[in-house]
């Protein structure tokens, strides 16, 4: 932890003695969802501004350009706040800048997806033969899957204003593809500014962001892209990753952020609830991230980050098994006992470090007039609890999307994601690779329409493997609203 540590004091000395004026640049993503409340000035075109205008200019240019795909979403009432709609898009953490007064509580949020799945598996597993109850099953044989629709999902967002600069979040599962009940996903407090009116603290806070609770923790760039259950207007087409790092814990994150620059040092339980059992099994997980995020000009922006990840013990860590959502490729590859909840990660893999884990991703972006590229490039090293020995795990995915017509309404997309490791210690590495190619139509901001097809493919899975030889290809149209 000592390079880290020396990294994060290094960029806090730095920043101590940067000047006020470029602390209200650090985070050019907030002016993306400032909304004025003057009368005069119609606050839903924001979206369409660079990130890097000014409030100032901002407020001019809404004045002269009003538009009506724009005028439909609603206004921003919380500070520091990444909307659910179209305006939250590639914008990763939340803004350092207030964007609006505070005038009071609020709360709000919610956010709804459903999908037809048009797909068709297949498998070149050697049967597996299991006798219960004097019947003789194949386990390796493929459950047969239809063309039909999926289960709808909701989330609901509580967020609650409490002073200038300080508010709670929470997420609620409403309906999920694991939990079909209704499941609280988070909850924390998230500090922009100080509580105490104090010169020396109100400099500070300048620069720093906290947060605290049970939260998604900000491992690598992925998630703030990704489908996070009824919420999936983020994510350009409709499968998640196959390796998805996602999980919530219970912990700390620091943040500093200036002049383009970010850090952020966080500590968590390790586990992705609140545990107290088993002491001599469990271990704090230590996060840290460090990357540059700026808008060079109105057309061009370039954002690159390393994140790392770490427990030395875990009772059951969930870093790439935390969704509680699932997947949205259902029963595929699955046998014919499966069923929606229990197969509910069907088309991902989880790769069992459960006991210990080190990860590491690089996540470049970069954005030009339209055409955006989002890169994952992950190594992620552990084991599970019976084993002595680490296995390792890399992850590759390119992203490539399109968008255009006024207010980018339209865009295409494409991603191609291969994952490669050890299923056991000792056995030879096994390969999946996705490809998907779609697009959509943001009818409103808070509604979008998207089509995706999609081709995945197992290589060398053992032959007794239900995944041996196998694939899954087809379409899926998936429909989401959030606001």
């Amino acid at each position: 932890m000592k390079p880290r540590f020396l990294v994060l004091t290094a960029l806090l000395a730095t920043v101590a003695y940067a000047p006020t004026a470029s602390a209200q640049e650090t985070s050019k993503l907030n002016v993306a969802i400032v909304a004025p409340r003057p009368a005069t000035i119609d606050t839903s075109v924001v979206a369409a501004v660079p990130e890097s205008t000014t409030t100032d200019t901002l407020k001019k240019a809404t004045i002269k350009r009003k538009s009506s795909f724009l005028s439909t979403a609603p206004g921003i009432e919380m500070q520091n706040y990444r909307p659910e709609d179209k305006r939250g898009i590639n914008v990763f953490e939340a803004p350092k800048d207030e964007g609006i007064g505070y005038d009071g509580f609020k709360l709000w949020g919610a956010a709804f997806t459903q999908q037809f799945q048009g797909l068709d598996h297949s498998n070149t597993a050697a049967p597996v033969l299991v006798t219960t109850a004097g019947v003789t099953t194949n386990a390796n044989q493929l459950i047969r899957v239809g063309h039909g629709p999926n289960n709808a999902t909701a989330n609901l967002y509580l967020n609650g204003q409490l002073a200038r600069g300080i508010r709670v979040a929470m997420t609620t599962y409403s309906s999920a593809r694991h939990h079909n009940e209704t499941w609280v996903k988070d909850g924390y407090l998230l500090v922009d500014a100080s509580p105490i009116d104090w010169a020396p603290l109100n400099n500070i806070m300048k620069y720093v962001t906290i947060r605290a609770g049970h939260f998604e923790i900000n491992y690598g760039d992925a998630h703030f892209r990704r489908t996070d259950n009824g919420n999936s207007i983020r994510n350009p087409l409709v499968g998640n990753y196959i390796m998805d790092a996602f999980t919530t814990e219970v912990g700390g994150e620091v943040y500093v952020r200036a002049n383009g620059f970010i850090a952020m040092a966080g500590v968590t339980g390790g586990e992705s609830r609140g545990m107290i059992a088993n002491p001599q099994r469990r271990a704090p997980s230590f996060l840290t991230k460090i990357g540059y995020d700026k808008k060079f000009s109105d057309d061009f922006r370039f954002r690159l980050t390393g994140s790392e990840y770490a427990t030395s013990s875990s009772v059951s860590n969930t870093l790439f098994s935390g969704d509680r959502a699932g997947s949205r490729y259902y029963d595929v590859l699955q046998n014919t006992t499966s069923s929606e909840t229990a197969q509910a990660w069907s088309g991902a893999i989880q790769p069992g470090l459960a006991n210990s884990i080190h990860s590491y991703v690089i996540n470049p972006f970069v954005q030009f007039h339209g055409l955006e590229f989002f890169g994952n490039f992950e190594r992620a090293k552990g084991r599970a609890q019976a084993e002595t020995a680490n296995r390792t795990w890399n992850q590759n995915v390119e992203e490539v999307v399109y968008r255009f017509l006024p207010d980018q309404r339209l865009y295409v997309a494409a991603r191609y994601n291969t994952v490669k490791g050890q299923l056991t210690v000792g056995t030879p590495d096994v390969t999946v690779k996705r490809s998907q190619i779609g697009g959509g139509w943001f009818i409103t901001p808070n509604l979008l329409t998207k089509i995706e097809y999609v081709n995945q493919k197992y290589l060398d899975f053992p032959t007794t493997d239900i995944r041996n030889g196998g694939q899954f290809k087809g379409f899926m149209v998936e429909g989401a609203v959030s606001f």
